[in-house]
């Protein structure tokens, strides 16, 4: 219980942290802000958050792995993840590049918005998903 208590606040800092950034990048929060501040912000919680999270993860899925890995919902979790970091490598090394142009419009072009709404989305279905995990 311990283990899972840390993942689970690992975990909702983590999509809190992102979740802040990714409403900016879909332009509907915090529009006079630049979007590098607000990643300046976020990025250290996020990545700290993360660490925490998969540190904690690895140990509760090493406690009974045969039971997760047959688990529909905790597949379809890993996955979102993998996703939820493909996003965020595409936006670093793509759309980001680019961030001087943009980074105070109070709406960021349409791919950043679109790196933001899917990371937002992918984020939520790894809650959902995981919170299933437990109902199976």
């Amino acid at each position: 219980p311990a283990f899972e208590t840390v993942h689970v606040i690992a975990i909702v800092i983590v999509v809190g942290a992102i979740t802040r950034l990714d409403l900016r990048l879909a332009g509907l929060v915090w529009r006079d802000r630049p979007v590098t501040a607000v990643a300046g912000e976020m990025l250290p919680w996020t990545w700290t958050a993360f660490c925490v999270a998969a540190i904690f993860g690895l140990l509760l899925f090493a406690s009974k792995p045969m039971q997760y890995v047959g688990t529909a919902f905790f597949d379809v979790k890993m996955i979102l993840i993998v996703l939820a970091g493909a996003n965020m490598l595409f936006f670093q090394y793509f759309i980001f590049r680019s961030v001087k142009i943009w980074d105070r419009d109070p709406i960021p072009p349409i791919a950043a918005q679109v790196a933001g709404s899917l990371s937002l989305a992918f984020w939520v279905s790894v809650v959902i998903c995981g919170r299933l995990i437990g109902f199976v």
